[in-house]
């Protein structure tokens, strides 16, 4: 892949799967929450590509790839997918909650409830406190995170 600016690329068709497949880690790992909409604008771009084929494939690969560079970035998703998953490597689990079992009597439907939300025990109770996820206040994600600390503040006042 040759740069020669920031929205000029040229691309090869043997480089095309690794690019592909590199930006959309990029769009997953490095912008996620920041900027959700790039994963499916980037598989638009893709397809659009591949359509075209190239030379002018460069076109919507150029562009997506100067959005993606000029996007906010945060990897809070990945990081606690990848922390929840070391938990499941390492034994640290538990017996699944019996009031969230399908046949469970004492399952609180959250769109039952004002908000679409109830508080209630998903986790086991051995992790019952363990916060994966941390919120950055960047791009979309500012908004995800006030959604969170609003749902944790109706929690913990529940609690008391």
């Amino acid at each position: 892949i040759l740069l020669n600016n920031v929205s000029t690329f040229i691309v090869y068709e043997e480089d095309l799967d690794s690019l592909f497949r590199r930006l959309s880690v990029i769009a997953y790992e490095d912008i996620g929450l920041a900027n959700p909409a790039i994963g499916p604008r980037l598989d638009s771009a893709i397809n659009a590509a591949l359509r075209v084929g190239l030379p002018e494939a460069n076109i919507p690969i150029g562009t997506i790839v100067a959005e993606m560079a000029l996007s906010p970035k945060s990897n809070t998703a990945h990081i606690a997918f990848t922390k929840a998953l070391e938990d499941i490597e390492n034994g640290n689990v538990g017996s699944i909650p019996s009031h969230i079992k399908t046949d469970s009597p004492d399952y609180k439907y959250p769109h039952d409830y004002k908000g679409a939300y109830v508080v209630q025990q998903y986790l086991p109770d051995k992790l019952k406190n363990k916060k994966y996820y941390t919120p950055k206040d960047i791009g979309y994600e500012k908004q995800i995170k006030e959604i969170y600390e609003r749902l944790e503040k109706i929690k913990n006042n529940t609690k008391k």
